[in-house]
């Protein structure tokens, strides 16, 4: 047994995606290659296989993401939760960092005089600071209708928005309109479509764009044991 017990972080991580793309094998759920990072890493992230199947992505979503991360773009979160776990050392790499309004007492403000949610407040404060950033929405879906109602409204065309918040009310819903109106527009997106998703898989599908631009998809290159 004990040729098999991991103590490394790396050793972990390398095994445990080792383990997770043999087991999407044998269910015949390996993803498109362009795709195979960020369905690892959600998978990893939750130990959850249902992601193979629900994760859905505009045609060349991941690559466009890539490339504006490469580009220094910023990421936008939802939540403090999910901005906890973007990987910043990877992210300061590239040029870029890492954002979220929910605290901000401007938008706490703005919420209340627009009688609406701070996640909505947030989201259009972040629109107008940050067009072209990844907008990453791992809780509330009211924060992806905002953005897809300032797409709508108006030339907001921001690099990637990965919508996967979790949740009963307004959440199907909002992933829906999501990825109908970025196919429409042409603006890449990311999904889990269904009731699940979370401020985990928000920063787990990050931190695979992330590393994919950073050259660090293997934990070594970040400078992690094994």
């Amino acid at each position: 047994m004990s040729e098999h017990l991991h103590t490394l972080p790396g050793d972990i991580e390398r095994t445990s995606l080792s383990i997770i793309a043999q087991e999407l094998a044998d269910l015949g759920l390996t993803p498109a290659a362009e795709n195979e990072a960020v369905v690892r890493r959600v998978v990893h992230a939750t130990a959850d296989f249902d992601y193979a199947k629900n994760l859905r992505f505009t045609p060349g979503a991941v690559a466009k993401g890539v490339a504006a991360l490469a580009a220094g773009a910023p990421i936008v979160t939802d939540t403090n939760m999910a901005l906890a776990g973007v990987s910043k050392p990877a992210l300061a790499r590239l040029g870029g960092a890492a954002f979220c309004y929910m605290a901000d007492p401007a938008v706490a403000a703005a919420a209340k005089e627009a009688d609406t949610t701070r996640a909505v407040a947030a989201m259009h404060h972040a629109a107008a600071v940050h067009p072209k950033a990844v907008f990453a929405v791992g809780n509330a879906p009211t924060a992806l209708f905002a953005l897809c109602d300032a797409m709508e409204a108006g030339d907001f065309r921001p690099a990637l928005i990965i919508g996967v918040p979790v949740g009963f009310v307004n959440v199907v819903e909002s992933k829906e309109r999501l990825m109908d109106l970025c196919q429409k527009l042409g603006v890449p997106a990311i999904a889990a479509m269904g009731r699940k998703g979370g401020s985990s898989v928000a920063a787990a599908i990050c931190n695979a764009l992330v590393y994919t631009a950073a050259g660090q998809l293997d934990p070594a290159a970040r400078g992690w044991q094994g």
